[in-house]
């Protein structure tokens, strides 16, 4: 019942009130990267997979410049990483964004991280089933290792928390983001598109094997 009834509604009432309460820090970040980024727009929005494989648009702060070289290649992620867009990350507040996704009904508070649309082929029938809740904005694997954690294994506790989906079960992870954020622990700062684990670029360390499901590549 909570899983598929009044999960919905906490993720509704607790983004409401904390888009409402959190109104001031949304103009001052907002002001702070459009100056920051030197042009480049405070946020960053992309095409990820929702409940079921459902396309939206995921939207956070964008924390880098569009800074580009004499051929018009962007320049490296720790060039274009601004102070300002390095104290949004290192403190998570450019998760806060995603409040609207969550008040949308596209995201959850709590949940798998949506990754690339692109990697819904690669996914075996097993994996796949981290699409069977609303990806959220912390979940079981983010406090289970976060970036340290191997891809392999973050799809099997997002798969865990599919099947183990309860209020207290969302209590405890929401106890222990909090308290990763205040300690500043497993925060990366990786590429704009991607956090977490999915600042390792999928294509280079992952491969679609002869079951078609994604496996760590042996030669990394």
């Amino acid at each position: 019942m909570y899983k598929h009834f009044f999960k919905r509604i906490f993720d509704f009432v607790i983004s409401l009130v904390a888009i409402i309460c959190l109104s001031p820090v949304f103009i001052i970040v907002t002001i702070w990267l459009h100056f920051a980024n030197k042009g480049a727009g405070a946020f960053f929005t992309q095409v990820r997979p929702g409940y079921h494989g459902k396309p939206f648009k995921v939207i956070k702060y964008k924390s880098m410049t569009d800074e580009r070289d004499e051929n018009g290649e962007l320049l490296p992620d720790a060039q274009r990483l601004t102070k300002v867009g390095r104290f949004v990350r290192s403190t998570s507040l450019d998760e806060l964004p995603q409040l609207f996704n969550i008040f949308k009904g596209e995201m959850s508070l709590i949940g798998p991280r949506p990754l690339l649309m692109q990697y819904l082929p690669l996914y075996n029938p097993e994996q796949a089933r981290r699409h069977d809740v609303r990806p959220g904005i912390t979940g079981w694997a983010q406090v289970h290792g976060r970036n340290h954690c191997k891809l392999s294994e973050k799809f099997k506790l997002d798969v865990w928390y599919v099947d183990h989906c309860s209020l207290w079960t969302d209590i405890r992870i929401l106890w222990f983001t909090v308290m990763n954020v205040l300690k500043r622990s497993d925060v990366g700062e990786g590429a704009e598109d991607m956090r977490e684990v999915d600042d390792l670029h999928f294509s280079e360390i992952y491969h679609r094997d002869d079951n078609n499901s994604v496996t760590e590549n042996i030669n990394n």
